[in-house]
């Protein structure tokens, strides 16, 4: 598989004979929402198996062999030349696929109002052959002990055919918003705790769930203890069902880092006792702070290498954005972004008539326009900047990955998916 940027003057029909495929292919595979207007700069995946690659002023077939992990005389046998032959500038090389690893993949989906969205159904059962959990968010503690129960919907039937594990998420939230006072109860009242545990239990027999999921935010930092015991407690309980456990934690770059969110998150004791966590690497670009890359890769990389001293890569998943932000400039305090979705934001630059840019050191793609005189900023992910983290799941031979949120058209990435790992399905817990 091919990721292709655009350059100026092609068109699909070009680009489909530079890589000996059809139109049609490249349309379906990216489900192109501007197949006849391309924009400057725009990512798209080809559906060819490898991959073709032009040679640069300086390579060499050594060189090329080793940036694709294969050897000189594999690629020279592969394209019918000599080892030592001259490379000109603008040779095409075929490269053959690579090897895939085993990786794990969750994505949340949230229904919200009183009925779940036909389109989030159909996202969900798009992205469940993909999937190695899939997590109806939230089920909402009371502080009574009992749950507030999402709306499932047919997600419980699309886990079971595709051979998810149905994920049962439980939050802290109270109207939408994760409370303290909430967690404090929680993890302090032992009767309640325990009513609390039982609900669950029978929740979970009931609808089916297999991994019992904790994403407790902003907690007492005076509850970190009592949150690692409550874990325990939960582990030991769920185990006797055979089911797996795991926890969300925000994204910190030391244990002794400051801040409500971060401070009741003790990496190394949740990778003690819980089967794998889902760390948020995500949201350095929010709706209400300046335009920014939502997951520059840098900042995404020093949460992870920190993880990593604390607990091993086969029990992390890195958490990714499924969406981007369209802010107004200049950005104001309280303003707030728009949500997008990679297929929006493409169709944005398109209506607009702006190339895409490509920041290198976030690894993240961006573009300006302006519309009713005021300019704006939009950043999003494409096909390269999520092969980035998955290059990066590689290097540090993490468990897989987590999408916040589905919902939001982002076909290229399940097509990487399949290009660089095989899902696990876990038929048992």
């Amino acid at each position: 598989m091919q990721i292709h940027i655009v350059e100026r003057g092609q068109t699909l029909n070009t680009i489909a004979r530079t890589y000996g495929t059809t139109v049609n292919d490249i349309i379906d595979a990216n489900e192109l929402p501007n197949p006849n207007d391309l924009v400057i700069g725009q990512a798209m995946v080809i559906p060819i198996v490898g991959s073709f690659y032009f040679v640069k002023a300086g390579d060499s077939l050594y060189s090329i062999a080793r940036r694709f992990g294969t050897t000189p005389e594999e690629l020279a046998r592969i394209n019918r030349i000599q080892a030592n032959q001259p490379l000109n500038v603008g040779f095409r090389l075929y490269i053959p696929p690579g090897r895939k690893r085993a990786g794990d993949f969750n994505a949340y989906v949230e229904p919200r109002g009183t009925t779940v969205a036909p389109a989030l159904v159909a996202s969900a059962r798009e992205a469940a052959p993909y999937l190695t959990y899939l997590a109806p968010f939230s089920f909402q503690a009371r502080r009574d002990g009992t749950l507030r129960e999402p709306l499932l919907d047919n997600f419980p039937q699309i886990a079971r055919t595709n051979n998810n594990v149905l994920m049962m998420v439980i939050t802290n939230q109270e109207n939408d918003q994760f409370s303290d006072e909430l967690g404090r109860i929680l993890l302090n009242d032992i009767a309640i705790q325990d009513k609390f545990l039982n609900n669950i239990v029978a929740t979970a027999r009931r609808l089916g769930f297999r991994d019992i999921h904790f994403d407790f935010e902003y907690l007492r930092p005076a509850d970190r203890e009592a949150y690692n015991n409550f874990l325990r407690k939960a582990r030991d309980l769920f185990k006797r069902e055979g089911w797996l456990i795991s926890t969300a934690l925000a994204p910190k770059t030391s244990a002794t880092q400051k801040g409500k969110w971060y401070e009741a998150h003790d990496y190394k004791t949740h990778g003690e006792i819980v089967d794998f966590v889902v760390i948020m690497t995500y949201e350095w670009g929010y709706s209400g702070g300046p335009a920014m890359a939502v997951s520059p890769i840098g900042p995404v990389r020093r949460v992870l290498e920190y993880a990593l001293t604390e607990m091993p890569g086969s029990k992390i998943m890195m958490g990714q954005n499924l969406y981007g932000y369209d802010w107004t400039l200049p950005f104001v305090q309280g303003s707030v972004a728009r949500a997008v979705s990679p297929q929006q934001a493409i169709r944005i630059a398109a209506e607009n008539n702006v190339p895409i840019q490509y920041d290198t050191t976030a690894q993240a793609p961006f573009f300006r326009y302006t519309k009713g005189g005021r300019q704006h900023e939009v950043w999003f992910e494409d096909a390269r900047s999520i092969q980035a983290k998955f290059d990066l799941i590689k290097e540090l031979n993490l468990r897989g990955m987590s999408y916040w949120k589905l919902g939001l058209s982002f076909p290229q990435n399940w097509l990487l998916i399949t290009e660089n790992f095989n899902v696990t399905k876990r038929t048992t817990s």
